[in-house]
C-alpha cells in the first residue's frame, strides 16, 4: 500500500489521537467503577486530601497508562527494527532469547539470591534479556559472514531452548521460583506501580529516541546485504547497533511487564499496510499503534474480567491471532 508523505503524516497525527483516548479510557475504566468527575478531581488534586478513588486512579491506574504507553511503543519498535535487521517477517522478542533471558534470570534471583518482589527482580530481569541478547548476537557472529539472518534466527532459537531448558528444571523442585516467575511471566500491566516506572523509564525513552534514526539503515538492510555495502552502509555495525537497541528496549519493556506477546509481531505488520515499506515510517507508526493496542487489550481484560481482571496477555493472544491470520493471507494474495 503506497501512499504520500501527506497522507502518512497525516496518519500519525491520526494514531496521536486515537492513543490519547485509549489512554484516557485506561485512566477512567477498569474493574473498580469510579465516576468521571471523581477521576477528573482526583488528576486535578494531585497534592490534596486523597480519597479511595483517588488514589486508585493517581497511584494505580495513571503509572499503569503511562508504563502501558512506553512498554507497547518499546515492544513495537523493537519488532519492527528486528524483522527489518533479520529480514524475517516473523521475528520478535523470542527470536533473540530476551523472554527466555530474562525469566532464566528471574529464577536465579529468586533460587540463589534469595530476592522477592517485582520492584527488584525487574532489575535481574532486564540484565538476563541483555545477557541473552549479547549471546545470540556473539555466536552468530562467529564465521567469515558474520552474523547473518538465519545465523541469528537459528542462534536465538538455540539459546532459547536451552535457557528454557534450565529455567524449567529449577522451578520444577523450587515451589519460591515457581510462584516468582508465574507472577511475572503471566505478561501484565497490573501490579506495576511508579517505581517500576521511574525505573524502567529512562531506558525506554533512551530507546524510542534513538530508534527514529534507524529508519535510513534499515530500508538499506532490506535491500540485501550487497546493496547496502555498495551503497556504503557498514552491515555489521548497522546490525550489532540495531540489536542493541532491541535490546535496550525490548528488554526494559520485558522486565517490567513480563513476556507480552503479539505486539512485536503484529504491530510492525498493522503499520506496514498502513504506511508502506519505508522503515523511516513503520517505525513511528509502531510506536504509536502498539501502545494503543496494547492500552486497548488492558482496558478489556479489566472491564471483561470485573471485579477481577484478564491478564493483557491472554487478552492480546485472543485478539491478536486472528489478525496475525489475516495478515498473513492478505501478504499471500498480493505475492499471487
Amino acid at each position: 500500500m503506497r501512499t504520500s508523505a501527506p497522507r502518512r503524516a497525516l496518519g500519525l497525527v491520526a494514531l496521536c489521537a486515537i492513543l490519547a483516548v485509549v489512554a484516557f479510557l485506561s485512566v477512567t475504566q477498569g474493574s473498580r467503577s469510579i465516576d468521571l468527575p471523581e477521576v477528573l478531581r482526583a488528576l486535578g488534586n494531585l497534592g490534596g486530601d486523597q480519597t479511595i478513588d483517588s488514589t486508585v486512579t493517581i497511584e494505580l491506574r495513571v503509572p499503569r497508562t503511562l508504563l502501558g504507553i512506553l512498554a507497547g511503543a518499546a515492544l513495537g519498535v523493537a519488532g519492527a527494527i528486528l524483522q527489518g535487521v533479520t529480514r524475517n517477517p516473523l521475528a520478535d522478542a523470542g527470536i533473540m532469547g530476551i523472554n527466555a533471558g530474562a525469566a532464566a534470570s528471574v529464577v536465579f534471583a529468586v533460587t540463589v539470591l534469595g530476592i522477592r518482589g517485582i520492584g527488584v527482580s525487574v532489575w535481574f530481569a532486564f540484565a538476563g534479556a541483555a545477557a541473552a541478547t549479547v549471546l545470540v548476537y556473539s555466536i552468530a557472529s562467529m564465521g567469515r559472514e558474520g552474523a547473518t539472518p538465519v545465523k541469528l534466527a537459528l542462534s536465538g532459537a538455540a539459546v532459547t531452548a536451552g535457557l528454557i531448558s534450565v529455567t524449567s528444571a529449577i522451578v520444577m523442585t523450587d515451589i519460591d521460583a515457581l510462584n516468582e516467575l508465574r507472577f511475572w511471566q503471566v505478561g501484565s500491566l497490573a501490579g506495576r506501580y511508579a517505581p517500576v516506572l521511574t525505573g524502567v523509564a529512562p531506558f525506554l525513552l533512551t530507546g524510542l529516541v534513538l530508534s527514529l534514526g534507524c529508519g535510513r539503515a534499515l530500508n538499506g538492510l532490506a535491500l540485501g546485504e550487497d546493496v547496502a555495502r555498495g551503497l556504503g552502509q557498514r552491515v555489521r555495525l548497522t546490525r550489532a547497533a540495531a540489536f542493541a537497541l532491541v535490546a535496550l528496549l525490548a528488554g526494559a519493556a520485558t522486565a517490567a511487564c513480563g513476556p507480552i506477546v503479539f505486539i512485536g509481531l503484529v504491530v510492525p505488520h498493522l503499520a506496514r499496510f498502513l504506511c508502506g515499506p519505508d522503515y523511516r515510517w513503520i517505525l513511528p507508526y509502531s510506536m504509536l499503534l502498539a501502545p494503543v493496542v496494547l492500552l486497548l487489550a488492558d482496558v478489556i481484560g479489566r472491564v471483561a474480567g470485573a471485579p477481577g481482571e484478564l491478564q493483557v496477555g491472554v487478552v492480546l493472544a485472543v485478539l491478536c491471532a486472528p489478525v496475525f491470520v489475516g495478515i498473513v493471507r492478505y501478504a499471500r494474495l498480493t505475492e499471487a
